[in-house]
């Protein structure tokens, strides 16, 4: 059985948060706190959205959006990416075809 390494605490919105995580993932756990953290915050200074929970389910959405944006524009460049390694694959069969 693995020891339990102890929580990370990581502050989002000035309020501390524990959080238990492997040790080799506590790097990224802090920065994600942190990009969530900015986040919220954003949404907080703009004045629009009151309330600590309703600002963290819109930089929930928020994130979610750029996520899906993200894995969309993976999507078009795998695409782009197969169809020129596709071409240049048929370019070198050729050529050494007419060899």
């Amino acid at each position: 059985m693995s020891e339990m390494n102890p929580p990370i605490k990581v502050q989002i919105l000035g309020k501390e948060y524990p959080i238990s995580c492997p040790e080799d993932q506590q790097h990224d756990l802090l920065i994600a706190a942190r990009y969530l953290d900015e986040k919220m915050r954003q949404i907080r200074d703009t004045g629009r959205v009151i309330g600590t929970e309703r600002i963290a389910v819109m930089a929930a959405l928020n994130i979610a959006h750029e996520l899906l944006q993200a894995q969309q524009q993976n999507k078009l460049l795998s695409q782009d990416l197969r169809g020129r390694f596709s071409s240049l694959h048929e370019k070198v069969d050729s050529a050494l075809r007419a060899e």
